[in-house]
């Protein structure tokens, strides 16, 4: 049990047990912050979503999908979770139907929460990336007058290769400063490509089940809490 719990305690302060007492005091107040706007089940995993991605960029390494060659001199490498980074953009479109403009709340508190949780350069690459993205995420959804299923399409759409570009270029400058490596060892049209596909097969899945759920009337693809059945619309 001590194992397990010292785990949870290393996981939980990222390696830093000394700080235990205020990253759970943080974290608590977070918490309490987020539900008292409104959060619930998707506002918190949007929240935890986003520092733990910008922590897995520092930490797991890349697939190689294809080696350095002529026709590709950098290759193409792709992390494992780029499908999960796609997910925060369709997470972000659920928070908002339950708590609406308030989902800007929750985006910066995770942005400043992955400060702490990645290595520096990688947290404010992402931080970046996803302050950006997520906003021109958040005009399309909040502007555009289409049903949820099209809007989680387009608004992922147009995120996320917004959110790819600001990304890879700050990996790529990352890796030259920690690695040593060459200018464009991450941002080029390859690999920009890779990631992008990786970010749209969640959102086009998630998508696909919510427009079988409005097609059945489970749900009002135009009423913002997204729980009233369409046959229910007054």
């Amino acid at each position: 049990m001590m194992e397990l719990w010292d785990g949870l305690i290393g996981a939980i302060t990222n390696g830093r047990p000394t700080n235990k007492e205020e990253v759970l005091i943080g974290l608590m107040v977070t918490a309490i912050l987020i539900y008292s706007f409104g959060g619930r089940f998707w506002a918190f995993l949007y929240f935890a979503t986003i520092p733990f991605l910008n922590w897995s960029f520092g930490i797991v390494e890349s697939f190689i999908l294809l080696p350095p060659n002529e026709t590709f001199r950098q290759g193409i490498e792709i992390h494992p979770l780029t499908v999960v980074t796609g997910l925060v953009f369709v997470f972000r479109d659920f928070v908002q139907r339950g708590m609406g403009h308030k989902v800007l709340v929750v985006m910066a508190l995770a942005i400043a929460w992955s400060f702490y949780y990645a290595w520096p350069v990688i947290a404010l690459a992402s931080g970046i990336a996803f302050a950006i993205s997520e906003i021109t995420d958040w005009l399309i959804y909040t502007f555009t007058k289409y049903r949820l299923s099209t809007r989680i399409i387009l608004s992922s759409a147009v995120a996320a290769p917004v959110d790819t570009t600001i990304f890879l270029y700050g990996a790529d400058l990352a890796r030259q400063i920690r690695l040593g490596d060459e200018p464009g060892n991450m941002l080029h049209p390859a690999n920009w490509v890779v990631f992008i596909i990786g970010k749209m097969i969640g959102a086009v899945l998630v998508s696909w089940l919510i427009r079988r759920r409005e097609d059945a009337g489970q749900i009002d693809p135009y009423d913002d809490d997204g729980y009233t059945p369409a046959t229910n619309r007054s």
